[in-house]
């Protein structure tokens, strides 16, 4: 599979870059305001665009050559890390330039998220689906092991600004991969024609498969309250363990570390079925329980070792029951929701989160995930027993 090789390589160095700019935007708005309101505020904005226009991202994601928007989603995001590190290097930089800056980007994420999941199917046939999958998510929390380090010490070092410069240079690997693709050996799906109601398709084609709808109702509920990470560690890092950066990155790492640990255990199964799915939103829950109850920073790291395995395996097997359950002209519109609740959720998630944590500490945070996502494999159970009494009969 020459094409996943040259898409696998060029995604393995723009990823480790992406997580440096996610670190350092966080530390920016702290910086810039000391409020964990304002994290979340900056941290909803990215993912607003995909709430507010993810279904009609995944119409347009049927309908387009999906390696040709990955390019442009590639280089747009490339020219808006570009613009944020000139503004931080000659000190212009304000809040509300990093918030328009962030919006931009989640502009971008409409068409580049679901455009590069559904990718996938075009790149390897359907009995390598999950091992891709697996491999991507190997890649990804690779990335967020390696890049939230470095831009750590990037930060505590140089400045905030090299970890956005660093970012926009690293899209230079992924968009030559792309290039030097051979489109022949691709597994094209035909293009979606225009037609009214295609949003709505994706809707109903998911309501009416009760995997697919339990697997979405999980998605929300853990995206909504429990992958907040971005605003929890930054506070949990400075207020309850009184580390500055280097500890914030540490924390990222070590999220990483559980994610790549579990990434690599994923890649081993052939299968992904919503039960699976269902254990490992009880052991989300637990450990974030066990993390938020943590009395010192090695015993905090360890848990959140745990949490990145947890969490990694629950969003591979995710995304990867969609892909496999879902007929593939319908795809792009299925992920596209998979990224709404996904996503979409954080616009909502991440003030309420913040507000939390604001109010009763970033532990407390920590236990609003565990508890919400205990709460909705509970509410789940009864609708997978009812499928499953559906198939004995």
């Amino acid at each position: 599979m020459p094409n996943y090789r040259r898409f696998f390589a060029g995604h393995a160095v723009s990823v480790i870059g992406t997580w440096m700019q996610r670190v350092a935007q966080d530390w920016l708005v702290l910086e810039l305001t000391d409020s964990p309101v304002a994290l979340g505020i900056s941290t909803a904005l990215q993912f607003l665009p995909t709430l507010l226009f993810g279904l009609w991202g995944g119409v347009l994601v049927d309908r387009l050559d999906r390696r040709r928007t990955i390019m442009a989603t590639q280089a747009a995001s490339a020219v808006l890390a570009a613009a944020l590190a000139v503004l931080v290097l000659s000190d212009l930089v304000q809040l509300w330039m990093v918030y328009a800056l962030t919006l931009g980007l989640g502009f971008v994420t409409v068409l580049d998220t679901p455009a590069r999941q559904a990718f996938i199917t075009e790149m390897v046939s359907p009995e390598n689906y999950v091992n891709a999958q697996a491999l991507n998510s190997t890649v990804h929390n690779a990335g967020r092991l390696v890049g939230p380090a470095v831009a750590g010490v990037l930060i505590a070092t140089v400045d905030v600004g090299a970890a956005f410069a660093v970012n926009a240079l690293s899209f230079a690997a992924v968009l030559l991969g792309l290039a030097r693709m051979n489109p022949k050996e691709l597994h094209r799906v035909p293009a979606l024609p225009r037609a009214k109601g295609q949003a709505r398709q994706g809707l109903r084609y998911v309501w009416e498969h009760p995997e697919l709808r339990a697997c979405l109702f999980l998605v929300a509920v853990v995206a909504l309250l429990g992958q907040n990470f971005r605003v929890v560690f930054p506070l949990l890092a400075r207020e309850t363990f009184g580390g500055g950066p280097e500890v914030y990155g540490w924390l990222t790492s070590a999220l990483g570390v559980g994610a790549v640990l579990g990434a690599l255990a994923s890649a081993a199964r052939v299968d992904a079925t919503a039960w699976s799915l269902l254990l490992w939103t009880f052991a989300f829950a637990g450990v974030n329980v066990a993390a938020a109850a943590a009395p010192a920073l090695a015993l905090a790291m360890a848990a959140i070792v745990a949490l990145g395995i947890a969490n990694i395996c629950f969003n591979t097997l995710a995304r990867t029951l969609l892909q496999i359950r879902t007929d593939p002209t319908l795809q792009g519109r299925v992920i596209a929701l998979h990224s709404l609740v996904f996503l979409g959720s954080t616009p909502l998630g991440a003030p309420i989160t913040g507000w939390v944590c604001e109010q009763w500490g970033p532990r407390a945070g920590l236990l609003l995930a565990g508890i919400s996502a205990g709460l909705a494999g509970l509410a789940v159970l009864p609708w997978l027993r009812k499928v499953r009494a559906r198939r004995e009969e």
